[in-house]
């Protein structure tokens, strides 16, 4: 399970001043390589800078930042906490095979990465319907319907 004491970046425990000129070198893309003590330089990825330099951003905004692997098990009530809805909706949802889960004992977990699939799919759903929503409204020509035509003016 996640301890988040461990898990934690508290911006707090940099200094600021440390941290503006952290955040200087990482606004400047390609900027930042690694050296070693004895001079051997090696380059940090894009994928990888781009995560540093959002950490480094965020700390700088005196924003703490919470590290966490994809496969962290989390409770149905903290589940459901990060989705945004009830502990008994998650389980519903749970049951229905909606979003993978796997059991200990007799209690149902989820992994971070099924949080985030579901949660994308969740929203991807919601997006095509209020597009659809919008189509429709469009087409019946209510979008705009205290608006005077040309024709009407």
């Amino acid at each position: 399970m996640l301890t988040t004491r461990n898990n934690r970046l508290d911006p707090s425990l940099i200094p600021e001043d440390q941290l503006a000129e952290l955040a200087k070198v990482f606004a400047v893309p390609d900027h930042v390589a690694l050296i070693d003590e004895h001079g051997n330089r090696t380059h940090i990825p894009e994928a990888l800078f781009a995560h540093f330099a959002r950490i480094v951003r965020l700390m700088s905004e005196r924003k703490a930042i919470v590290m966490m692997p994809e496969d962290e098990a989390f409770t149905t009530q903290a589940a459901a906490n990060y989705l945004g809805v009830s502990r008994q909706h998650l389980v519903d949802l749970l049951e229905k095979g909606e979003m993978h889960h796997h059991k200990v004992g007799s209690h149902r977990r989820v992994t971070f990465k099924d949080l985030l699939a579901y949660e994308k799919k969740r929203d991807k759903n919601r997006r095509e319907g209020m597009d659809r929503l919008t189509d429709e409204v469009m087409a019946a020509d209510l979008y705009f319907p205290d608006m005077p035509t040309a024709e009407g003016a």
